[in-house]
């Protein structure tokens, strides 16, 4: 049986990694990295039946996959499961939503947030998981669930009437290279407010773009969309400027008068994070789990708005545009409560998870 002290041979689902941006591929990576680095007498597989780049560095920490005939192309029913056999993998964990059809070894499954179901229109592409993760999770397919937040966790225990035992929330983190700079950047141009993430309505693009088209009339300030799918456009002091190097990404939130984030719905909100972690000022959505990542309500670590109020979210970037230094407090506060996060931390509440999941399995 797994536990805490003996060596263990675990597996990831590495699927996320086959796509070159988002937050699934992040975590999925940063916590293969933290878990092998905080249990080195462990081994850990990275499996997918799709080609993705494997991490290096760490002997403990390797890449697999590749079914070998056509049974093992039926991969979650199939192949994984002899993957896994092959690799003498104890336990699984499904990083983005799945596990295997078969349970012959404990699971563990992460739901990230609950918007495949919310609202379709989010997430079109996602009609598979909206059919195929209810079932696991009415089935028992996965032995335990993870939630980045507690407001997911409770969300989930609710939708799937899942047993509280079975859903642990274990937050997520910045990269370590997400710091302040060693000396303040020097401004460079006309300012800008900085938006990360994927274009996808719930991110509430449009809407931002919107509040800074107002906030323009009366201040010099560009937006800088950073991320997949941001159409091109020749608005001027709209800077679209897609996928970029992740060594890219603290320098960008560095040099920006605010990160916006004025998301509709998340599980988590990573990029809120990681410009915490850079010092950054973020201004925000009022959803549930951001204002979880950023301390709470009362908790001056970011400014929140009504995600739907277009004149609340200007009003904001303007009072910013006119007065950056003033937000100094805010900014500090920010600093404390990412602090509190990190990716070691995230590790081991998962490896702790994996030895709950070990425990409850029916044929441990």
């Amino acid at each position: 049986m797994l536990s805490y002290t003996s060596a263990v041979t675990i597996a990831l689902d590495a699927t996320p990694l086959t796509v070159s941006t988002g937050g699934v591929g992040r975590y999925t990576l940063e916590l293969a990295r933290a878990l092998a680095s905080e249990y080195p007498d462990d081994q850990y597989w990275l499996l997918s039946d799709q080609t993705f780049e494997a991490p290096h560095g760490l002997g403990n920490l390797k890449a697999g996959g590749e079914p070998g005939n056509f049974v093992e192309r039926k991969w979650w029913a199939w192949g994984l499961n002899r993957e896994m056999a092959r690799r003498s993998v104890e336990l699984f964990h499904g990083t983005d939503y799945s596990v295997p059809y078969v349970p012959l070894r404990p699971s563990v499954m992460t739901l990230h947030d609950l918007s495949p179901w919310l609202d379709p229109a989010w997430q079109p592409d996602a009609s598979r998981v909206r059919r195929r993760t209810p079932r696991l999770l009415r089935m028992g397919l996965a032995t335990m669930v993870i939630t980045p937040t507690e407001t997911v966790r409770r969300a989930a225990i609710e939708r799937f009437k899942l047993s509280p035992d079975r859903v642990v929330a274990v937050p997520l983190a910045a990269a370590h290279f997400f710091k302040p700079p060693l000396v303040a950047p020097k401004p460079r141009g006309t300012p800008y407010f900085l938006f990360v993430g994927t274009r996808e309505p719930r991110k509430n693009v449009a809407r931002l773009i919107d509040a800074w088209r107002d906030v323009r009339k009366t201040a010099a300030v560009d937006l800088v969309l950073v991320g997949r799918n941001h159409a091109p456009t020749e608005e001027r002091g709209l800077r679209v400027l897609g996928e970029v190097p992740d060594s890219d990404l603290p320098g960008l939130y560095s040099g920006s008068l605010a990160c916006v984030y004025p998301s509709l719905y998340e599980g988590f909100g990573l990029p809120v994070l990681e410009a915490m972690q850079c010092g950054t000022l973020v201004i925000a959505s009022r959803d549930p789990a951001i204002v979880e990542v950023s301390g709470g309500a009362n908790n001056r670590a970011a400014l929140h708005v009504d995600a739907e109020d277009t004149a609340a979210l200007a009003e904001a970037m303007r009072a910013v545009a006119t007065n950056s230094d003033g937000f100094e407090e805010v900014r500090q506060q920010a600093l404390a409560r990412a602090a509190q996060f990190s990716w070691q931390k995230t590790a081991r509440l998962t490896r702790e998870v994996y030895g709950a999941a070990a425990r409850a399995f029916p044929h441990a």
